[in-house]
């Protein structure tokens, strides 16, 4: 196995490590708050209630956020891994960057066009879709790089 690979490999395990400890901690926080809202509620105040009531909603937000990011985390993942497998991962190692690290503005609009032309020849080719998102982060538009995530992983589910 290369180096590379090994720090590659250490490296996506300190992140998922680092993940799962950030969701351990969010879901005590989330019973806390739970605990917190009972508390309020069973005061039998008018105030204490309304505020419990109110204070109980946020465990059910922030649950529900949870899991959504999770569960785009793992589909983004499970492209991220068939497209590797495919060898059609973007490679921008070879664009001209700036001293912060970031691809230069031209280099990333260069890019961003030719893999949208990919797009409009096989609009309905989910890896086409992934690397788009990948070309949108590279140019810097995250939103567009969120939808075009979204609409990779749809694509890919409808196989």
């Amino acid at each position: 196995m290369s180096r590379v690979h090994i720090n590659d490999t250490a490296r996506t395990l300190r992140i998922q490590l680092l993940i799962a400890l950030m969701c351990v901690a969010m879901l005590a926080y989330f019973v806390l708050l739970g605990r917190l809202a009972a508390a309020m509620i069973a005061s039998g105040r008018a105030a204490a209630v309304g505020l419990g009531l109110a204070v109980l909603i946020m465990p059910v937000i922030g649950l529900w956020a949870m899991i959504a990011t999770l569960r785009a985390g793992f589909a983004h993942q499970k492209l991220a891994r068939l497209i590797a497998e495919d060898a059609m991962e973007l490679d921008a190692s070879e664009l001209p960057r700036r001293p912060s690290g970031r691809i230069q503005r031209d280099a990333a609009d260069a890019l961003f066009a030719t893999v949208r032309t990919e797009v409009e020849g096989e609009p309905d080719d989910w890896r086409r879709w992934y690397r788009l998102a990948r070309a949108y982060d590279y140019a810097g538009d995250r939103r567009r790089a969120r939808q075009a995530m979204k609409t990779a992983v749809e694509l890919q589910g409808r196989q």
